[in-house]
């Protein structure tokens, strides 16, 4: 088999392709011969030291493929099985070891690359609307890279669940992806200050909710932006690190809520995973959901792949092709 491996933290430079022994599944575990991995800032973030974890490593968690063969006591799935997965380690690769109960059945009329593409947007976006905030009609929301793979994704959710969607994005070829994803206002940060945009398009009201990815740049005005008992979600952090909130400013007679939600902890049992990954799949199967692949790539070119969606001038998926 073969695999990006990178044996010290640092930019794309440190991602080499290696042949490796094809590992053999233990107890609970499947091999899965990958078919299409997804590429996530995670593994920019893992790369560069920002997340821990032990080196050497293979980046990824993300993809679909086929099953070659299971580990003892697996019940889950079979050889032969199509699948798609969301927590794997070292998903950057031509094979790799994920807990079977973690696999999620990909119907047969979903092709392994859309399943892969919709595992960690796909869901992390479910995830969002359903339960972390979830969407009610009338509800106003804020999405920041509204034309990202996330963003894009969280309009559709968002607006199909009744609510008016305010997104934010960078070029006016930008904001006619998010209005094509049903954002019904699109504001363009570059141009102007989005949270004074926000004020006047809600008539002072602010949003209930605010999804943002972004992080630094934007958490400040999207705390300002916030309607009382509104819900600001900062699920990423492609600008870097949000600076330290003083506590205070959830007061002020608005009475704010702020979360960090990791998608993983509502989805702790095979129960939940499976749930949140049928409903994905359904929506796009009924042309609910549309998918967008910006562009794939060869799996030697990783380093690529992660500078381009670094470089934020992408709009939807990256996957990497063993």
């Amino acid at each position: 088999m073969k695999a990006i491996m990178f044996y010290e933290h640092g930019g794309p430079e440190v991602l080499k392709l290696e042949g490796h022994p094809t590992p053999t599944p233990g107890a609970g575990q499947a091999l899965v011969e990958v078919a299409a991995t997804g590429v996530n800032f995670v593994e920019i973030y893992q790369r560069m030291g920002w997340y821990k974890m032990p080196l050497p490593a293979t980046p990824g968690g993300e993809g679909a493929g086929i099953v070659l063969s299971v580990g003892p006591d697996v019940t889950e799935v079979r050889p032969g099985d199509r699948v798609a997965f969301m927590n794997a380690n070292g998903s950057y690769a031509t094979h790799t070891l994920v807990a079977a109960d973690r696999l999620a059945p990909v119907p047969e009329n979903l092709s392994l690359e859309e399943a892969a593409a919709s595992m960690v947007q796909g869901l992390t976006a479910h995830v969002l609307v359903t339960r972390t905030y979830p969407i009610k009609p009338g509800d106003r929301a804020l999405v920041h890279a509204a034309a990202g793979g996330v963003g894009r994704l969280l309009c559709q959710m968002a607006k199909a669940l009744g609510a008016t969607v305010y997104g934010t994005v960078s070029t006016e070829a930008k904001a006619q992806i998010a209005r094509e994803a049903g954002a019904d206002e699109v504001i363009l940060y570059t141009q102007e200050d989005f949270a004074a945009a926000l004020k006047r398009l809600t008539g002072g009201k602010g949003v209930n909710v605010a999804y943002d990815s972004v992080g630094k740049d934007t958490f400040d005005g999207s705390l300002d932006s916030l309607a009382p008992l509104g819900y600001m979600v900062s699920y990423g952090q492609s600008s870097g690190f949000p600076p330290p909130l003083d506590i205070q400013r959830l007061a002020g007679g608005r009475s704010l809520f702020v979360t960090r939600p990791s998608v993983f902890a509502y989805m702790s049992t095979r129960e939940e995973f499976l749930a949140h990954a049928r409903a994905v799949f359904v929506m796009i199967l009924e042309g609910r959901l549309k998918l967008h692949v910006d562009r794939t790539y060869p799996l030697e070119q990783a380093a690529e792949a992660q500078m381009a969606l670094a470089s934020r001038q992408t709009s939807g998926k990256l996957l990497l092709i063993p």
